[in-house]
C-alpha cells in the first residue's frame, strides 16, 4: 500500500533533520581537526627552548614560547583586564609592565583577582615585589573581551613596549614564588582535543535514531494499513 502525502511529509522532514544531524556531526570533525592543528603548532612553540625577553623579540617570535623576563615592575602603568570572570566568580586581570634592562618594557599577566563588580580592585593589595624574574607564555593580545593589548597603549606608555603579553605560569607549573594572597595565575594553554568528537559521535547518532525510527514507523504504519484492508475485504 501506498503512503499518503501525510506520511510522505513526515518522512521528507525526518530525512531533512537527520541530514542536519549529519552536518552538525561533520562540524565538529572539522573544529577537531582545527583544534589538533592548533594543538600541534602550540605544543611544538612551547617544546622551543625557553626565550629571554629583551626589546628585539618580535610577536612571531614569541607567540606560544615559554618566555623568561627579568626587570622591575612599574606597578604605576599597571593596567587591568575586565570584566574577567574566573570559574563563575567577578573579578579583573592584573597585567603590570616589566621595565627590562634595554630600556624597553613587557606587559606580565600576573593573574585574576576577585572583584564584586568585576571593574574595581585594589591592586596594592595585590602587588609582588618590585624585582620581577618571571617565566610565562608569550601571547597575543587581546585574548578575550576587555583584554590590554599592548600595541594600544605604545603612544602613552612612557618606554617602548613589546607587542605580546606574557602570561605568568601557575606556582605549581614553576619554582618561583607563589603570588599574593588571592591572586590566582592563569592556568597554561590546554591542549587536549576537547569535546568535538563526542559531540560528532552525538549527532551521527541522532541522525541514526531519527532514520531508523522513521524507517520502523513506515513498516509499521503499512503493516496497519494492509492489515486494515484485508480485514475489510473479508467483511
Amino acid at each position: 500500500m501506498r503512503l499518503g502525502w501525510r506520511d510522505v511529509a513526515g518522512v521528507l522532514v525526518a530525512l531533512a533533520v537527520a541530514a542536519l544531524c549529519v552536518r552538525a556531526g561533520f562540524w565538529q570533525l572539522d573544529r577537531l581537526r582545527q583544534r589538533r592543528e592548533r594543538n600541534a603548532v602550540r605544543g611544538a612553540a612551547l617544546a622551543l627552548p625557553q626565550l629571554e625577553v629583551t626589546g628585539a623579540i618580535t610577536l612571531d617570535l614569541a607567540r606560544g614560547r615559554r618566555l623568561h623576563a627579568r626587570g622591575v615592575y612599574d606597578y604605576a602603568q599597571e593596567r587591568l583586564w575586565r570584566p574577567r570572570p574566573y570559574e563563575g566568580v567577578p573579578g579583573v586581570g592584573l597585567l603590570t609592565p616589566v621595565k627590562l634592562a634595554d630600556g624597553s618594557a613587557v606587559l606580565v599577566d600576573r593573574g585574576w583577582a576577585p572583584s564584586p563588580d568585576a571593574y574595581h580592585v585594589d591592586q596594592r593589595a595585590y602587588r609582588e615585589p618590585d624585582t620581577a624574574d618571571v617565566l610565562g607564555i608569550g601571547m597575543a593580545a587581546p585574548r578575550a573581551r576587555g583584554d590590554v593589548d599592548p600595541v594600544q597603549l605604545r603612544d602613552s606608555a612612557p618606554y617602548p613596549l613589546l607587542p605580546f603579553v606574557i602570561q605568568l605560569l601557575p606556582p605549581s607549573t614553576v619554582l618561583h614564588r607563589p603570588p599574593p594572597p588571592g591572586l590566582i595565575r592563569s592556568p597554561p594553554p590546554e591542549l587536549s582535543n576537547g569535546p568535538h568528537l563526542s559531540y560528532a559521535i552525538q549527532w551521527f547518532s541522532f541522525a541514526v535514531i531519527i532514520v531508523v525510527g522513521s524507517a520502523a514507523l513506515v513498516r509499521k504504519q503499512r503493516r496497519q494499513a494492509d492489515l486494515g484492508g484485508t480485514i475489510n475485504a473479508r467483511f
